[in-house]
C-alpha cells in the first residue's frame, strides 16, 4: 500500500482517501511533533503503521528536522528503531 504526503493536512496517509489510515504531526519552530497514529481495522496486521512511521521520519530526516514523538504509537517505535534514535 502506497503512503501519500498530504501537507494540507499535515499527514502521511495510506488506503482509501474517505477513510485512511493516517500519521499526523504539528510543525513548529523546525521541528515535527508526531501527534497522532491511527490504522482503521480494515488496514491492520499490514505493518501500515510502521510504513507511516518510516516514512515521516525520513522526511523529517530530509528536511532536517527533529520530532517530538508525542504519539504513543510513535515513542514505541522509536525504543525499537535506534537507526531514528537522532531525530529525536
Amino acid at each position: 500500500m502506497d503512503i501519500r504526503y498530504n501537507q494540507a493536512k499535515h499527514r502521511f496517509e495510506a488506503g482509501e482517501e474517505g477513510h485512511p489510515a493516517h500519521l499526523d504531526y504539528r510543525l513548529r519552530e523546525g521541528v515535527a511533533d508526531i501527534v497522532h497514529t491511527e490504522v482503521p481495522a480494515e488496514y491492520q496486521g499490514r505493518g501500515l503503521a510502521g510504513k507511516l512511521a518510516v516514512t515521516a521520519l525520513e522526511w523529517a530526516r530530509a528536511e532536517g528536522r527533529k520530532v517530538v514523538p508525542s504519539c504513543a504509537y510513535m515513542k514505541t517505535f522509536l525504543a525499537k528503531h535506534p537507526e531514528f534514535s537522532d531525530l529525536v
